[in-house]
């Protein structure tokens, strides 16, 4: 099947029923994580921004009030929800596709107010956008010698997301792909590994720039091709778009820090809850991961980025505290002695043979010694909820309800929670989108 056909011709009883609920799980897990980013400083600061310089109306700041334009709010409600880190991903894109495509969804479903948007071709919608988004990461990456953002590659699938919306032809929907891959934003993922800061993962611009370049493409503006879809080398890439359904594979994080973190912390918790580890006597723990993950080498983190790029801290904070959202990443948090102290006693080992499993496994062995000189060992750990082992769906809605607890009402926590578990059933999606602009109720 051809990418634009696929775009706009996919139809919710096209799609089996486990892709069916993997929609609306990542929907739940997405929303969630942007509930929790809404705590931090650069929500703070981005919903200031898009307010004042993208002024405008036909979409709204999630728990805000303001009303801005589709892309000012594709490009804000994206980086709140990269803004804590918790949101879902896909292990060989080394990215996150959900924290770009449902910004993108929600804002453009009042594109055409005359045509009304259901429930089921809101998640059908949002499908196509996975599959789009993942297989454009997937040739990137192929064809591609830096390690890019995800920004640049979830684009062109909230480019699709506007495509469909609006519904563009063919040749128009081929120019906002094209837009979206030339305009996305290809930063350098590394640097902020090693300089933690706001910028994070690109996955609000690439937001902004997917949903800019299908608005574009309406008025007649050109772009195609976009070389990851069209091009020679990676039509094997979406030679199975339609049949395999990549939504499937997606990830969900238990903890807001970086996924390569997450198993030195799994292998910390089980050696903790295994032995009954008591804090005091941990001397050193020492980890060995992959190259990617030792360049999370921050133990003192100033920022909520600094925290959640960082393998010491987290590692630490979760012996401490067991689960680390906003509340232990944020504030006062940044500064517990106990933390610090076992922080600085983390030693990052780099170890090859994990290295020649990444990106496709994240892997790590940890060890603690004690003031006693006795060694324990977690043996080789993945992360918490790894693609082998997903959470389930009580599982999910249990993680939404805790990020949403110290901003949002129970009430409103529940009725939003109630209303993408049912979305499939909604006859008009602004329903949601209603239920997510109004201001913070707490």
């Amino acid at each position: 099947m051809r990418s634009t056909d696929f775009i706009h011709e996919l139809r919710w009883q096209d799609l089996p029923t486990p892709v069916q609920n993997q929609a609306r799980r990542c929907l739940l897990d997405t929303l969630g994580a942007a509930i929790g980013g809404r705590q931090t400083q650069l929500a703070r600061i981005i919903h200031s921004f898009a307010a004042s310089v993208y002024a405008g109306q036909g979409a709204q700041l999630w728990f805000d009030g303001h009303t801005v334009s589709p892309p000012g709010a594709a490009l804000a409600n994206g980086m709140v929800t990269d803004a804590l880190d918790i949101h879902d991903g896909y292990v060989l894109t080394k990215g996150h596709a959900g924290a770009a495509l449902i910004p993108a969804l929600l804002a453009t479903v009042g594109l055409k107010p005359e045509t009304n948007v259901s429930g089921q071709e809101l998640l059908t919608s949002l499908v196509m956008g996975y599959e789009v988004a993942l297989r454009a990461g997937l040739a990137l990456h192929a064809t591609a010698c830096d390690y890019h953002t995800s920004g640049a590659w979830n684009a062109l699938g909230c480019a699709a997301i506007t495509a469909r919306r609006l519904g563009l032809n063919g040749d128009a929907t081929r120019h906002a792909l094209g837009i979206a891959e030339y305009h996305g934003p290809r930063s350098q993922m590394m640097r902020c590994i090693d300089h933690p800061t706001m910028l994070k993962d690109g996955s609000g611009w690439g937001a902004m720039a997917g949903v800019s370049a299908g608005l574009l493409a309406g008025s007649g503006f050109t772009g195609a091709p976009a070389l990851t879809v069209e091009a020679a080398e990676v039509a094997d890439v979406w030679a199975d778009v339609g049949s395999n359904w990549l939504i499937l594979d997606q990830y969900f994080k238990p903890d807001a820090v970086c996924r390569w973190a997450q198993p030195a912390m799994a292998g910390a918790l089980a050696i903790q809850q295994t032995h009954h580890l008591a804090l005091a006597s941990i001397e050193r723990i020492r980890v060995h991961t992959f190259h990617e993950a030792t360049r999370l080498s921050c133990r003192r983190p100033q920022t909520t980025e600094q925290a959640q790029y960082s393998l010491p801290f987290p590692v630490a904070a979760v012996l401490v505290y067991g689960r680390l959202g906003p509340a232990e990443l944020t504030g006062p948090a940044l500064q517990d002695e106990q933390v610090l102290k076992l922080a600085d006693r983390v030693e990052l080992v780099e170890d090859q043979a994990f290295n020649a499993r990444f990106p496709a496994e994240r892997v790590a062995r940890v060890q603690i010694e004690t003031g006693g000189k006795i060694m324990f060992e977690s043996g080789e750990v993945q992360a918490r909820w790894d693609t082998d082992l997903p959470p389930g769906d009580d599982d999910l809605r249990e993680k939404f309800r805790w990020l949403a607890r110290t901003t949002l009402s129970q009430v409103r926590t529940a009725d939003i929670e109630a209303t993408v578990w049912h979305c499939a059933e909604l006859p008009n999606a602004t329903q949601l989108v209603s239920l997510l602009a109004s201001p913070e109720d707490k």
